[in-house]
């Protein structure tokens, strides 16, 4: 079992909170710090405000030397796909080859909203999402010296040089993740290497790995050629009183957190119920931190979780 932190800062976190937490996360032992790509909090007010996603990567890319970066997922409605592979293959030069691209189509409609940025209706969404992807991997892997094309519904390239190159070859690895049961598993097996299911349930998650599988199958990609993975909210603790403590300093009920998060409890406690979905087949466990000032959470999981399961 592989275990990465992810992070929810446009709840309320500046860059040198990210920073922190991604240099302990790197000190801690996991492979790879994430965060989310939003620009409005969803709970609370948020201050002091937004962060960009790629700015911020590009920073820890250069403040962090083994930790792979990502995101959990990149918004397609933030962003021209011919500009975003750029960016990303910037930080994936930055940070000497650690990034992963996570990719979605966006869901929030009041942050589109709040910053000035179009939300179609979701079918077009996904669309968009599709020729991005396209495009993105195609900017990727033309060879240097050759030039792209493209020409689709909603973008249109003529003669890109399609530089600068990321340093993974041919890109950095994809991931789709999501709750969709026809496009999003197509879009999984043409394009990623990784799939990740949020928040599920065990059986929901097998469904939803079952889903994958068959759509690879389609593709003439083999069940194993995809990582599954899957994303939880994180509240551990050493004892019962440091579990509901920290609870609450999320505003979340303990016995609620319980029965919503398999990473909600003590060390023991957690590795007991993860038990049911290695079993249902997540290889990649993405830990949320919520309460992005508690630091000794990230070690404390990784201390007494991960030397039982990885």
């Amino acid at each position: 079992m592989d275990f990465r932190i992810a992070v929810e800062p446009q709840q309320g976190a500046t860059f040198a909170d990210q920073l922190a937490a991604a240099r302990v996360t790197e000190s801690a032992g996991y492979s790879a710090f994430f965060r989310t790509d939003h620009y409005l909090t969803i709970l609370g007010d948020g201050l002091p405000g937004p962060t960009d996603t790629w700015v911020t990567l590009a920073g820890i890319a250069r403040e962090t030397s083994t930790v792979r970066l990502g995101t959990m997922v990149t918004s397609a409605t933030f962003r021209y796909p011919g500009p975003l592979a750029v960016a990303v293959a910037q930080v994936d030069e930055m940070s000497s080859g650690r990034v992963e691209f996570g990719f979605g189509a966006g869901w929030y409609e009041a942050e589109h909203l709040a910053y000035g940025i179009p939300f179609p209706p979701q079918r077009e969404r996904f669309d968009r999402l599709a020729e991005q992807l396209r495009i993105v991997t195609g900017l990727w892997a033309t060879p240097v010296g050759d030039t792209f094309d493209y020409a689709g519904d909603h973008y249109t390239l003529v003669n890109s040089p399609a530089l600068p190159k990321p340093v993974q070859r041919p890109g950095p690895p994809i991931i789709i993740g999501g709750w969709g049961q026809r496009r999003t598993p197509a879009l999984a097996a043409e394009f990623a290497s990784e799939y990740n299911i949020p928040n599920a349930s065990v059986d929901a998650t097998k469904t939803a790995y079952q889903r994958v599988a068959a759509a690879l199958k389609l593709a003439d990609r083999s069940a194993d050629s995809i990582t599954y993975s899957a994303s939880f909210s994180l509240c551990a603790g050493r004892d019962d009183a440091e579990v509901a403590a920290r609870a609450a300093a999320v505003g979340r009920d303990v016995g609620e957190f319980r029965s919503n998060s398999p990473l909600v409890g003590t060390p023991d406690e957690i590795v007991d119920r993860l038990g049911a979905y290695i079993d249902a087949g997540v290889q990649r466990v993405y830990a949320q931190l919520l309460d992005m000032s508690d630091l000794d959470q990230i070690e404390c999981f990784a201390e007494r979780v991960l030397p039982q399961l990885c």
